[in-house]
């Protein structure tokens, strides 16, 4: 049995002794068989056993008749089992080395419970004492091998896109009211949060409950600045607690998750109303101007959209604008005269578009998604890249296809949960965007990634612009468009700081910033020489993607290895060669100055548009523009 208190893990022993069970503690020694006289233990977390006594594991079945060591082993075995539990960088268990002794490899992995003698349960036995929701679906996790907090979030998320349609059907806007709607889509939330993480959900309520006060009792010329320091520290201090307090490196479903989507959404709206409130419509930017808001919301409707069960537990994050219309069911009319043409308004404007189409496409891309990660994710660990041998005996160019093909492994695990989030919303009717050329209804207003865009970008910053959409668009309203000193750097150190407090974080995000600048360099220096001909830049595309997906595959690479030691260790073993490039590339060529690089980012969604996206893909920026020129 184990039992896991804060980051200490304890291990009981059932002792059977001539058919009679006794329970050795923690720290608590062993009797001899004849003498009776304690053994000091060996390691925390498990007892010496005699050689005379016979213990069972009931866990994993294992029977143990070796001798006890003896007292200079144990010593040994002391100060020993400290390397072999960090040796690999992240408390995963490693085979000891010479001169170890086996009995010494007692130590517990802290984030998934591993078992003694090497040992390892089920991956749903793992988290099962770390998971702090329901345990309904348990039977199931052990059945299908995996952790209950996964099992959880997926069955959630089903159970919320079933209950998107019926919202969609049964409370429609022109059968009930918005404060109906809010109330429903709200209670619903509340209840999926509490069956994921129990009573860690009410970090949820306290969140949104501080920034709320904030809002309302700050003065509006400083509310937005102290929401977001409010905001961003409660998160900050929850994922503290989390990593470093309960499990640190567990990759399964965790209450900060939700945190992180809620903590987008209230600082938007903070910015939004201080926008609408105390700013003229001139001193807004098109985009600003469009999601300014003119009153402040109810505490009802800042709760639902906070903690609707549509987005509480994967986001993504939208505006509260956009929001509010979708509840009111006012989010059908406007963005259909934006993009439209006239003979498209007359043919489509008197029926709402449906759905059913798009969700079952997303659907089928989860199901996809899916069955690729379970079927690569074992095959392909990003931690390999960083095995000794590995690294020894392998050429470097294979090292640096292994790498790309781990990360490609890893990839669909974001695809099904972000894909799936954005059905759930699609089947609710929210996320409508406008018209098609051909007349074909688009559902792509809140859409987080664009998977073609991502596989084949040929550039760093095309690869970001596609990945995560929602979240770099709220770093860019946030952060981007409001930093005065050196907005890059910000808006990188802003995301460290939002995704959580590992270590890899910050190196991926610092290393992020040298690959912009270097592809900015090495975009406005070299890619016009190559737009002379068109097999010139087929062969410019060519090399761009190689470069995108290795520089990419190299940037987060610690974001996946967490701590410092396997992050450090990975970019050693490839000789920090991309950093030494990129500096070399921004000391080399050119760097323009920043008004200059503002003034060409008008003109350049236009031109690259004609490269990078043959398909027009709007966003809420792209319509706020676009009312902007029809008025």
């Amino acid at each position: 049995m184990v039992v896991q208190h804060s980051a200490a893990v304890k291990i009981v022993h059932v002792l059977r002794r001539d058919g009679v069970n006794q329970r050795l503690l923690p720290g608590q020694s062993a009797l001899t068989e004849k003498t009776g006289r304690a053994r000091a233990p060996f390691s925390v977390g498990a007892g010496v056993i005699s050689s005379r006594l016979r213990t069972l594991c009931w866990m994993c079945a294992v029977d143990d008749k070796r001798p006890a060591p003896s007292q200079q082993q144990q010593q040994q075995q002391r100060q020993q089992r400290q390397c072999i539990y960090h040796r690999s960088g992240r408390g995963e268990r490693s085979e000891p080395e010479e001169g170890e002794s086996e009995s010494v490899c007692v130590c517990v992995r802290e984030r998934e419970g591993e078992r003694i003698y090497g040992h390892r349960p089920s991956m749903a036995t793992q988290t099962t004492a770390s998971c702090t929701g329901s345990t309904l679906l348990q039977p199931i996790s052990e059945i299908i091998n995996l952790p209950l907090d996964q099992v959880n979030f997926v069955a959630c998320q089903l159970f919320a896109l079933l209950m998107a349609v019926w919202f969609r059907i049964y409370l429609h806007p022109s059968k009930t009211s918005p404060f109906i709607r809010h109330v429903v889509a709200t209670l619903l939330g509340f209840y999926l949060a509490l069956f994921c993480f129990g009573w860690y959900s009410l970090h949820f309520l306290v969140q949104s409950g501080l920034s709320y006060s904030v809002m309302v009792f700050a003065g509006l010329e400083h509310m937005h600045k102290y929401c977001f320091i409010v905001t961003l520290s409660y998160l900050i201090l929850c994922q503290i607690t989390r990593v470093y307090v309960f499990d640190y490196g567990m990759y399964s479903a965790d209450f900060t998750g939700p945190m992180m989507v809620i903590t987008q959404k209230i600082t938007s709206l903070a910015f939004e109303i201080h926008d609408g409130l105390t700013k003229r419509d001139a001193q807004l930017t098109p985009t600003q101007k469009y999601l300014a808001i003119r009153r402040m919301p109810s505490l009802l409707e800042y709760l639902s959209y906070n903690c609707n069960f549509m987005g509480i537990l994967a986001g993504p994050t939208c505006s509260y604008n956009d929001y509010k219309a979708f509840i009111e069911g006012t989010g059908y009319q406007p963005r259909h005269q934006e993009n439209a043409n006239g003979k498209e308004n007359g043919k489509y404007k008197q029926s709402e578009p449906s759905p059913k189409n798009d969700v079952i496409s997303k659907l089928c891309t989860c199901a996809v998604s899916l069955a690729i990660y379970l079927s690569l994710c074992k095959l392909l660990p990003v931690e390999h890249a960083i095995d000794d041998d590995f690294v020894s005996s392998t050429p470097f160019h294979l090292q640096v296809i292994y790498l790309y093909l781990a990360m490609l492994a890893l990839r669909p695990k974001y695809y099904f949960v972000w894909t799936l989030a954005d059905a759930i919303n699609n089947a609710a009717g929210f996320g409508f965007n406008g018209y098609n050329k051909d007349g074909s209804p688009r559902w792509d207003l809140i859409s987080n990634l664009r998977i073609l865009d991502i596989e084949f970008a040929t550039s760093f910053k095309s690869f970001l612009d596609n990945w995560n959409i929602q979240t770099a668009l709220w770093l860019k309203r946030v952060c981007y468009e409001r930093c005065a000193i050196n907005p890059t750097a910000a808006t990188f150190l802003l995301s460290a700081m939002w995704h959580g407090v590992y270590p890899g974080y910050y190196l991926t995000f610092l290393t992020g910033i040298a690959m912009t600048m270097a592809a900015r360099a090495v975009r406005h220096n070299i890619r016009p020489y190559f737009l002379v001909s068109d097999s010139y830049k087929n062969v410019y595309d060519v090399v761009t993607w190689a470069s995108t997906q290795i520089a990419i595959s190299y940037t987060v690479a610690p974001f996946v290895l967490l701590a410092v030691g396997p992050s450090l260790k990975f970019y050693r073993s490839w000789y920090f060669c991309l950093h030494l490039l990129c500096l070399l590339t921004v000391l080399v060529l050119p760097v323009k100055p920043r008004r200059r690089q503002a003034k060409e980012q008008q003109d350049g969604p236009q031109k690259d548009g004609l490269q990078d996206n043959q398909t027009d893909h709007n966003s809420t920026d792209n319509n706020c523009n676009q009312k902007d020129k029809a008025t």
